[in-house]
């Protein structure tokens, strides 16, 4: 009897391989040859699953991006939490605080990257944008006890409370990027201070 492959969980584990060969060597390790080597795959075979590095790498950060609302829903959910704790602990889910989380901004910043030079495949990183501008609203209404959005695309009702969301998110992936090329400069206490204080304004 022929031996059953499982596609999707081939597919899984080339992702898991871009994940590695990112966290030991960084965005520009991700040649298609360095990760065929650390799969044990030959590059043909990746080529079999994904026809070009963009199409590999898309689908590695899509699959990456698919393990945080998990995260976040724990802390939302979590009633022992203030409501600024509760906020505080899901933005930090998209900071890099841990060797998790840096490698999770790194793909972002690898696919962003790739979707810049590479035109079509820029769903993954228009993905991240909305989710990340979706928990700011959600995080500047918590933190007034105004209405959440109800879906990720709807801005807040109230004019001002929305500004407070869309430059929290230019404060979010500001701190993500320093955090990731300055990390001795912007440890975690660093950036979990400047993130509290951004959130006390809304309180404001």
């Amino acid at each position: 009897m022929p031996r059953i492959v499982d596609h999707d969980q081939r597919r899984r584990e080339l992702a898991a391989a871009v994940w590695r060969v990112v966290a030991r060597g960084g965005i520009g390790a991700t040649s298609v040859r360095a990760i065929a080597a650390e799969s044990g795959w030959s590059t043909g075979a990746i080529r079999h699953y994904f026809s070009t590095q963009a199409e590999l790498l898309a689908f590695a950060a899509q699959l990456m991006m698919e393990r945080v609302p998990e995260r976040i829903r724990v802390h939302l959910e979590n009633a022992s939490l203030t409501p600024l704790d509760q906020v505080v602990a899901v933005l930090e889910e998209m900071l890099p605080l841990d060797e998790e989380r840096r490698v999770e901004v790194l793909i972002f910043v690898m696919i962003a990257d790739f979707t810049l030079r590479t035109p079509g495949i820029d769903a993954a990183r228009d993905v991240a944008w909305a989710g990340t501008r979706y928990l700011c609203r959600l995080s500047a209404a918590r933190l007034t006890g105004t209405p959440e959005p109800p879906e990720l695309a709807t801005p807040l009702a109230d004019p001002a409370l929305e500004a407070h969301a869309s430059r929290l998110h230019v404060i979010v992936d500001g701190l993500s990027l320093q955090a990731l090329m300055f990390p001795d400069r912007m440890t975690p206490e660093a950036v979990r201070a400047t993130l509290t204080g951004a959130l006390r304004e809304i309180t404001r």
